[in-house]
């Protein structure tokens, strides 16, 4: 999920490409691509324009960098993280409930998904469902199922957390919530996981 926006302040150091690159997904999300804009950014980091031109040559750098930071976090960030589980049947069952209520809380990703048509996103969602896709896929590997097989019930998955994901955001009210929800986002494992 994507940071609060990091502040300057006096006596702080110098804001980094990164600061700049988190506070164009902090806009991503509250307005799509069209809030990426260079002035409002720097008001809300408290600095001038001046940084931003430090470390972007452009408004196209910076969103590509923020397309890639979101990538490095909400992919391999989180992969990196469920890595620590040994048992695959367990990890899907993280990961399935950190993806759900990560975009329970943070409307990014839907946003991405609305902008799929700009060649920068759907440059770097091509390449964030792939991993992603592969990933679940491994793990169906991880816990029996042959390649082929493996790589079906991944797709399968993640269509089902990107569903979830939609009607997480365009109608909240279809969806359970607390451990109804927990029993819901089980059945649909338990489903995927059948052999």
């Amino acid at each position: 999920m994507v940071q609060r926006l990091p502040r300057k302040s006096p006596g702080k150091a110098r804001l980094s490409a990164r600061d700049w690159a988190d506070a164009a997904l902090v806009a991503m999300s509250e307005g799509g691509l069209a809030a990426v804009a260079v002035e409002p950014l720097a008001t809300r980091l408290g600095t001038t324009k001046g940084s931003f031109y430090w470390h972007f040559a452009n408004r196209d750098a910076l969103i590509e960098a923020a397309l890639d930071r979101w990538a490095e976090t909400e992919t391999e960030g989180i992969i990196n993280e469920l890595e620590r589980e040994p048992d695959p049947e367990r990890r899907l069952r993280l990961l399935f409930a950190e993806a759900i209520r990560s975009s329970a809380e943070d409307p990014l990703e839907v946003s991405l998904l609305a902008t799929a048509d700009d060649p920068r996103v759907a440059t770097v969602l091509a390449r964030v469902t792939e991993r992603r896709v592969a990933y679940v896929a491994q793990l169906f590997t991880e816990a029996g199922f042959p390649e082929p097989e493996a790589r079906r019930r991944g797709l399968l998955a993640y269509s089902v957390y990107l569903g979830h994901t939609q009607l997480g955001h365009a109608v909240p009210a279809t969806l359970p919530e607390g451990e109804a929800l927990t029993r819901y986002l089980d059945g649909a494992l338990d489903l995927l996981l059948m052999r």
